[in-house]
């Protein structure tokens, strides 16, 4: 999304500063210095609290729960992955059943978008610090950016920060596509990373796959 971003406005990702914030099941937000993703939150654990994940959450009532033995490990996963956000507080996942809910009159569907709203501004503040301030563009993409009602809420609250783009979508294996492409065409080199230590930043998913 950045580069395509880049390229609408001219420029190389090389030459831009961005902060990407990727809307869906699951929201990231990162930080890009001159093309180099130089932070990023983590979209399972971290960050704002989504249709379906947790996000931050406090960890005292966190140690309290695992503690308590009345959930186990994979319950407890599951609280904060698949079973959190929308879902723990409206029963749903479906951020266009929520949006409709709020248009209704619902006034605790309004107070949890309006929460999430809060949470994903705040996130994007965060990484213009980590840039310093200095950023030509913030951009929102992912499926909820989809939705006027959520990007012109969030758009509102971090304008003041710079320029907010809209890209729609999910673009995920169009950009593993373009990545290998790019590799294949000699205009990057192809790099390899470890494989991930079990405790050391890994996570065993409730299905076991990671």
């Amino acid at each position: 999304t950045a580069r395509a971003v880049a390229k609408d406005l001219g420029k190389r990702v090389s030459e831009l500063n961005l902060i990407v914030a990727h809307l869906g099941g699951g929201i990231s937000v990162c930080a890009l210095r001159r093309g180099r993703m130089v932070d990023v939150s983590n979209a399972l654990f971290d960050g704002p609290f989504t249709p379906e994940r947790a996000g931050s959450v406090p960890t005292a009532g966190l140690v309290r729960m695992c503690f308590s033995g009345r959930c186990s490990e994979a319950e407890v996963m599951k609280k904060l992955v698949g079973q959190g956000g929308f879902v723990a507080y409206l029963g749903t996942n479906s951020a266009q059943e929520v949006e409709e809910r709020v248009a209704a009159g619902d006034r605790e569907a309004t107070l949890v978008a309006d929460a999430m709203v809060y949470q994903i501004a705040k996130e994007i503040g965060a990484m213009a610090v980590v840039l310093g301030g200095k950023l030509d563009a913030i951009v929102l993409t992912g499926g909820l950016a989809k939705s006027e009602f959520f990007t012109e809420r969030i758009g509102g609250k971090v304008d003041f920060l710079g320029k907010v783009i809209v890209v729609p979508g999910e673009d995920e294996l169009k950009a593993l596509a373009l990545g290998c492409l790019r590799v294949l065409r000699g205009e990057e080199s192809a790099k390899t990373y470890p494989e991930t230590v079990e405790g050391a930043g890994g996570f065993e998913s409730p299905t076991g796959s990671r």
